[in-house]
């Protein structure tokens, strides 16, 4: 009996990998904002396993340094316009509550024809994430669900 109830406890307590990312075009400055908000335990968990296994995250501040989290952004989010592969900048980290936000800034100095949006976050520790991705760039206004098996989506602008 106390197995089955170990056992029902432990799966209504499970919490599915769930992020949310928006990825917005600024035309001004043909740049783009991107925010990208994880639990911060997965955050660091993803983070150790993608960049540094022998990192000791309990003795790390909190937030993560901000080099840090830029490269973690960097290493799982791929944004391509016109074929040129973009590097973010980290804008800001917050956490709030047990979330973390991190907003990233990309240099396109183009007018985008073609984009194309790679999320694999938190993809190499569950099989069953769920990236929930915005995309307002030009005419294309669109939501994607990025998984463990779908990492990657391109697409032609008018």
């Amino acid at each position: 009996m106390s197995y089955i109830l170990a056992l029902y406890m432990s799966l209504i307590s499970y919490q599915l990998p769930l992020t949310m990312t928006s990825i917005v075009y600024i035309p001004e400055t043909d740049s783009i904002k991107v925010l990208v908000r994880l639990d911060y335990d997965l955050f660091l968990k993803d983070y150790q396993q993608t960049l540094d296994d022998d990192l000791d995250m309990h003795v790390l501040a909190r937030p993560l340094p901000a080099d840090m989290a830029n490269n973690y952004v960097n290493a799982k989010i791929s944004i391509t316009i016109n074929k040129k592969i973009l590097i973010g900048k980290l804008l800001a980290i917050k956490v709030k509550d047990d979330d973390v936000f991190l907003h990233m800034l990309y240099r396109s100095g183009t007018k985008p024809r073609k984009i194309t949006v790679r999320n694999t976050i938190l993809t190499g520790l569950y099989t069953d994430v769920q990236n929930l991705t915005i995309i307002r760039i030009k005419n294309l206004e669109t939501g994607i669900k990025f998984t463990h098996e779908y990492i990657q989506e391109s697409f032609d602008l008018k």
